[in-house]
């Protein structure tokens, strides 16, 4: 009897157990069926990143030097759309095909003409950089997100904030399946219209750039003659962000800005001589050239080595005459000569912007300039003296500018709209030249150029203002023949001055032979197009 009772609870138990299985088994298939998946909804979210957008950096008009432009990238869901369809809309065919097929939501490039749909959603996400990047060294580059160099470094909290994700949040139920019905939330950036307006002018930039596109190491800078803006900074050579190992290993330093690098200055600086002699009433000076001076038992040459005779100050600037110059630094008040170029910007550093800054190059001492060796060497700016690119374009500013040094910068304001610009801050100027001096000056440099039939920067379309230089370096090269920094600087139109350009060819040869066709090139494009 006690068997038989056992026997039925074993029996009771067993029927239990299968009713209770076949309950969750029913459950189970309910739940699942797609007219009853609100039934086991749990209110979770499920977030895609289709890409981020980031701060842009403008022009002085406000076109985009970065994030110029920009591709679709589409958020997909493999279980609410048609594989073949969907397919044709992206731009790597198999790629989708292969992700389409693992199941889950993943993103990938469409083509422009590509529509939302339950599945799909479509964002365009601006593309960092383009392939031939203007303003490269300006910009700067990012390293794991972060900027690193130029602007993308100066500015990399405002250009990079919490507000540029672009992403679509689905609801899912409770097993974790999309619910399309339910809506989606999309969050569509517009952090690329904030950001830096510099005031690089990109029509200018890229004419800079293309004229220079055959210097193998140098710089070329542009300003406004009147503002100190920089409307084009050109560093040769570029590199690209797409391949940084190739720049890094690079013998010729592409990362290296070489407008903010010091070099021997050469006879740019004979304008400051020029300078300082008609502020001591030696403009009227005349010296015969013979090809050599001595200078207590140290000859100086002159670049034209029979010479060239009598000589006015004119003449001397015009046929860049290294003795004529030694001669007249002699009579100049050493204390007054030197700080006269350092109120023109020798010396000191110009900073435009966090990790941008020019070097000051080098100034030589009152006491190292009261030895007559390098008081010789400094009066056609050789010997110690060094100086940047910004630097000559400064003093080129101030010479055109009626001797009102404008304080030279790169960064014009802010936005947050891609269109009004915020913090935009004066010119400030510096009273560094009397207006007859700086007009003198000016003339010089327009006749240099107009009345010389042997030089390059002489143009048909344009009436220009220049000096050229040839700088020694103490180096030479395998053949022993003495490298130089090949330099001019100078402004346009001459009758009325806006442009200042300098042009830096390191180990370039000839000022007049290599720096002067680059900024004849440049002055007639602009003169052209602007």
């Amino acid at each position: 009897m006690r068997r038989k009772t056992e026997i039925r609870i074993i029996i009771l138990v067993a029927v239990f157990f299968l009713m209770f299985v076949g309950l969750c088994f029913n459950y189970y298939r309910i739940a699942m069926k797609r007219d009853h998946v609100r039934t086991a909804r749990t209110n979770a979210q499920f977030t895609v990143v289709a890409g981020n957008s980031e701060g842009t950096v403008y022009d002085r008009n406000m076109k985009p030097i970065v994030n110029s432009s920009k591709k679709n990238i589409a958020v997909a869901i493999p279980a609410f759309l048609d594989r073949n369809t969907t397919a044709e809309f992206a731009v790597d065919k198999d790629s989708f095909l292969e992700n389409f097929d693992n199941g889950k939501p993943f993103t990938f490039e469409c083509k422009p003409d590509t529509q939302d749909l339950d599945g799909l959603t479509v964002f365009e996400i601006p593309e960092r950089y383009s392939e031939n990047q203007p303003a490269q060294h300006v910009i700067g580059y990012l390293s794991q997100g972060e900027g690193v160099a130029g602007i993308e470094y100066a500015y990399n909290k405002v250009l990079r904030n919490d507000y540029g994700e672009n992403s679509v949040t689905y609801t899912t139920d409770g097993f974790g399946q999309i619910l399309i019905g339910d809506g989606k939330k999309i969050i569509r950036s517009t952090a690329e219209k904030n950001g830096v307006v510099t005031t690089i002018d990109l029509d200018i930039q890229e004419i800079c750039e293309n004229a220079g596109k055959n210097i193998e190491k140098g710089a070329i800078v542009v300003a406004d003659i009147k503002t100190g803006e920089l409307l084009a900074l050109a560093s040769f050579p570029t590199y690209s962000v797409d391949d940084m190992e190739k720049a890094i290993s690079d013998d010729r330093s592409p990362l290296i800005n070489r407008a903010l690098y010091s070099y021997s200055v050469g006879s740019v600086f004979k304008l400051v001589t020029a300078a300082q002699a008609i502020d001591s009433k030696f403009s009227g000076y005349v010296y015969n050239c013979t090809g050599q001076e001595n200078i207590n038992g140290k000859v100086f040459n002159c670049h034209k080595t029979d010479g060239h005779g009598m000589q006015t100050l004119q003449d001397a600037i015009t046929n860049s005459c290294n003795t004529y110059f030694i001669n007249l630094s002699r009579m100049l008040d050493v204390k007054r000569f030197r700080e006269l170029a350092f109120n023109l910007g020798f010396g000191r550093e110009i900073h435009l912007c966090s990790g941008m800054t020019a070097s000051g190059g080098v100034l030589p001492t009152v006491d190292d300039l009261m030895i007559p060796a390098e008081l010789a060497n400094f009066s056609f700016g050789q010997g110690k003296l060094s100086a940047t690119p910004l630097q000559i374009t400064q003093l080129t500013c101030a010479i055109a500018n009626n001797g009102k040094m404008p304080v030279l910068r790169i960064i014009k304001g802010m936005t947050l709209d891609g269109k009004d610009i915020m913090n935009e801050k004066s010119p400030q100027h510096s009273e560094v030249l009397d207006r007859d001096i700086a007009n003198q000056l000016k003339e010089m440099m327009i006749t240099a150029v107009e009345d010389n039939e042997n030089s390059n920067a002489r143009t048909d379309y344009i009436k220009v203002g220049a000096k050229t230089s040839t700088a020694q370096t103490g180096r030479t090269d395998k053949k022993g023949v003495e490298l130089c920094h090949a330099w001019i600087t100078g402004f346009f139109p001459a009758d009325k001055p806006q442009y200042a350009v300098t042009v830096l060819i390191e180990d370039g040869g000839y000022g007049n032979d290599a720096a002067a066709p680059v900024f004849r090139e440049i002055a007639e494009r602009i003169s052209m197009e602007k």
